[in-house]
């Protein structure tokens, strides 16, 4: 089993995929711009070879230089995990002849209106949006859909250039920093609690399923400095106000023609018990959500999803045991992190229960918490039940704190 992976080392946690593909059998070409001499060495022994190209984004360049580096070989699948990569992965099945995701359906799963309107299609509940281009067309939405509205672009992850905006005051001193994205989606804002709908899929069919608690909503993670995001994966799944979430986020799959590997889907829970579609992408969820799906299950998905891509098989178990908490630290001050308060306790206070603690250390320069959800580290913990998971989760939130200067 040949496979070509697309971004093998970028995002870091790609290396865990390469290993995962590696451990199951299959020859890994790795494709990415990073130089050969480059590579760290936690991802070395798990690539068959590797081909170094300019601008792995330069879609016409890579497909080229692929193909060339390839000819006369048998290829039998490609994958890419990282959201920018998923259309280039269908070109190059097509260009190819091989199974898989087709360039339609990856559109449908990266181009946010078109994914709208074909949920829609599906007799689905989604928020009302238009697909906009200039500022006129950004104000006519605006006048037709309301305040307030969410602003953010066609082909974004995460929360990257979005707005929420609830005057035209607001909007006008959004529409400058937009000048750089082409085109954008202006959409009905949700009021509701917000929700992860995760899959691993063969055919199209869920094999596993994940549900997962923003505390708070990503919008609010990522505009307010001094929040502690907090993620919680949910053991019981069977509950029923989640019931109508994981009903729609099947029906996504279904109207968006998914085929094998990961999906990661954000949806809505209303104070009336509506579940209403957010956005979806035929790629893992990012910020460690992963790796709290294999502390939730004691499994790797890693490896799972690398045995759907090369065999069409799902071997661990699905049971899940824990909720699991992700808490994203961030460091008040700026420069290089000097102490942690309250971190010894915490630990003490959770016990057998901490499953990681990956908060930068002293001495180390701060990151940029705007550009990366992952801020100045994070603490996980992981419970049986859920309060007390919740419990230890806001414990962290709160009675940690780290500082910079």
């Amino acid at each position: 089993m040949r496979v070509v992976f697309l971004a093998p080392l970028y995002p870091p946690e790609m290396i865990q995929y390469t290993r995962g593909l590696a451990e199951v059998g299959a020859q890994v070409y790795g494709v990415a711009d990073t130089p050969r001499e480059h590579l760290p060495d936690a991802v070395k022994p798990y690539l068959h070879d590797y081909l170094q190209v300019p601008r792995i984004m330069d879609e016409e360049d890579v497909i080229a230089r692929v193909s060339a580096w390839l000819r006369g070989k048998t290829i039998d699948r490609v994958a890419a995990n990282w959201e920018p990569l998923v259309v280039l992965a269908a070109r190059l099945r097509e260009r190819w002849g091989m199974p898989g995701m087709s360039v339609d359906t990856a559109t449908g799963f990266r181009d946010k209106q078109l994914m709208k309107e074909r949920v829609a299609k599906a007799g689905l509940r989604v928020p009302r949006s238009r697909r906009v281009r200039t500022e006129t067309e950004v104000r006519a939405a605006a006048e037709e859909i309301g305040y307030p509205l969410i602003l953010k672009p066609i082909d974004g992850a995460g929360s990257a250039d979005t707005y929420r905006i609830t005057s035209v005051k607001e909007l006008e001193e959004v529409l400058p920093r937009m000048r750089g994205i082409p085109e954008a989606s202006c959409e009905e804002y949700i009021e509701g609690e917000e929700f992860t709908f995760d899959t691993v899929c063969i055919g199209g069919k869920p094999v596993f399923e994940n549900v997962a608690s923003y505390l708070p909503k990503p919008l609010e993670m990522r505009t307010q400095e001094w929040i502690s995001p907090v993620i919680i994966t949910v053991r019981d799944m069977e509950q029923q106000r989640l019931q109508g979430g994981i009903e729609l986020g099947r029906k996504v799959l279904t109207a968006l023609g998914m085929d094998d590997g990961f999906t990661h889907m954000e949806w809505y829970l209303t104070s009336k018990g509506e579940a209403v579609f957010g956005e979806i992408g035929a790629r893992p969820g990012g910020a460690c959500l992963v790796d709290q799906m294999n502390y939730t299950c004691d499994i790797d998905l890693f490896r799972e999803w690398a045995r759907v891509i090369c065999h069409k098989k799902f071997s661990a178990s699905t049971e899940r045991k824990y909720n699991d908490a992700i808490i994203f630290k961030r460091a008040l001050g700026r420069g290089r992190i000097t102490r942690i308060d309250g971190l010894g306790a915490w630990r003490h206070e959770c016990g057998q229960w901490v499953t990681e603690d990956r908060l930068l250390r002293p001495g180390t320069p701060r990151r940029n918490w705007k550009h990366t959800l992952l801020s100045d580290g994070w603490v996980q913990v992981r419970h049986p039940d859920w309060a007390e998971a919740h419990r230890m989760a806001f414990l962290a939130a709160t009675n940690i704190n780290m500082f910079a200067e």
